[in-house]
């Protein structure tokens, strides 16, 4: 898609959002809305860059005609100008090449799940970092994120996590992710300074759109309890965690993420949903989402598809054999170069 037809879809979106009688159609209202705001990044440049070329051109005249003061000072401001039309159409071409590498049908969003594996408290403090390394992650890439469930140790570190991703590209630039991670470290503790071999599951899971999945009521059993918090003890005295039970499947999610249980409850839906979506194109064989089992394995050492080499300062994806540098910068959320070889690889 060129910029003009982005341009005449966006004004078609404009209008269309602007008819009263869309209200009432709330999906679709809200699928137009995205769409448009997806676009509206680009119009906004292209506009941004055409004025940068008008006014270089006012400057360009100027000069052209005057031997003054005058003309010193445009050819100053024409200087600053050049360089952020430079940027401009820089910002612009990555935005579309965003837009052209984008499929249409690509999931509106994406659930993480997090959980340590072998190596007990140290597996507990990984999965913490790769949480915070996520969600660090969407705030760089301006993704929305929301915690669908969460559930801390006594020392900083995490049982579990469900995360849920919004933003261009956000399921594309995860959905490798899944896997088992392992770090190798010196623990805190460690006196001997000895290294430490521990390790985290991911598990990636596409959000279903609602018409993939249907939830019947009267299908589901609904247990509401005292959220924990760190080392188990209750951390609110009303009753605001929520487990769902899927009685036809046997599935089984929990959410304890919010201090209001209607929250939780939509998280736990959501988380739900997707999962009984991954299920069914496991059903169906198709390999969209992959095996749950098969991701997450028995989150043994051996079954790894990145090393984090603290002591040598190296990530090691095993599935492609390349390594980067930069650990610490990494796991602040630094992971763009490694997400986005993955995926032009896939």
């Amino acid at each position: 898609m060129n910029l003009e037809q982005i341009k005449k879809e966006y004004e078609e979106l404009s209008t269309k959002l602007t008819d009263p009688e869309l209200i009432s159609h709330w999906e679709e209202f809200q699928e137009f809305a995205k769409r448009r705001s997806q676009l509206e990044k680009i119009v906004k440049k292209a506009e941004e860059l055409q004025s940068l070329k008008e006014r270089i051109e006012e400057n360009n005249q100027i000069i052209a005609t005057q031997e003054d003061e005058l003309s010193a000072l445009a050819q100053e401001e024409l200087n600053s100008l050049l360089e952020e039309e430079e940027t401009a159409e820089k910002e612009l071409t990555e935005l579309l090449q965003e837009e052209s590498s984008s499929p249409a049908d690509e999931p509106d969003a994406v659930i993480i799940e997090i959980r340590p594996g072998t190596g007990g408290e140290e597996a507990s403090l990984f999965a913490e970092n790769l949480f915070s390394m996520y969600t660090k992650y969407a705030e760089q890439k301006g993704w929305k994120y929301t915690v669908l469930d969460l559930n801390e140790t006594e020392v900083g570190g995490l049982r579990e996590a469900s995360i849920e991703f919004q933003g261009r590209e956000a399921f594309r630039k995860l959905q490798h992710e899944g896997g088992v991670h392992r770090v190798q470290r010196i623990p805190t503790t460690e006196k001997a300074g000895r290294i430490h071999t521990s390790t985290a599951s991911i598990v990636v899971l596409p959000k279903p759109k609602k018409a993939q999945v249907h939830l019947n009521p009267a299908e589901l059993k609904i247990d509401v309890y005292n959220a924990s918090g760190p080392g188990g003890q209750n951390v609110n005295k009303r009753k605001t965690a929520i487990r769902i039970t899927h009685l036809p499947t046997g599935l089984v999610v929990a959410s304890q993420a919010s201090r209001n249980q209607q929250k939780n409850r939509e998280f736990a839906l959501t988380l739900l949903a997707a999962k009984l979506l991954q299920q069914k194109e496991e059903a169906e064989g198709e390999k969209i989402a992959g095996a749950r089992k098969g991701q997450i394995g028995t989150a043994a050492r051996a079954e790894k598809i990145r090393t984090y080499n603290i002591p040598q300062d190296r990530v090691t994806d095993h599935r492609i054999g390349k390594s980067w540098h930069g650990i610490e910068k990494i796991l602040q959320g630094n992971i763009e170069e490694i997400t986005s070889t993955l995926a032009d690889m896939a």
